[in-house]
């Protein structure tokens, strides 16, 4: 199954995230199909905090693609941005 999540990168106590596509059955921080945007919970000054290609995200989950519960929530907040 194709699973939507975040993968962690960043230092130590600074945390940043790739949200990307891949198999649900390999591991967390290893190979993925594409990377489809980013999440800075630490995002300080005028540093973007969200960024998602809501096209390809559309794309994949019309094929199948599952997305995890927090990749929904921040979708989900990511469009009432972009509407806003």
């Amino acid at each position: 199954m194709v699973t939507i999540r975040l993968t962690r990168r960043g230092a130590k106590n600074q945390p940043f995230y790739h949200v990307v596509v891949t198999d649900s059955r390999k591991r967390q921080g290893g190979s993925s199909l594409e990377q489809v945007g980013f999440f800075n919970p630490v995002a300080r000054g005028k540093e973007s905090r969200l960024r998602l290609e809501l096209g390809r995200i559309d794309h994949w989950v019309g094929l199948g693609a599952q997305l995890s519960d927090r990749v929904s929530q921040l979708v989900s907040t990511y469009r009432k941005q972009a509407a806003a």
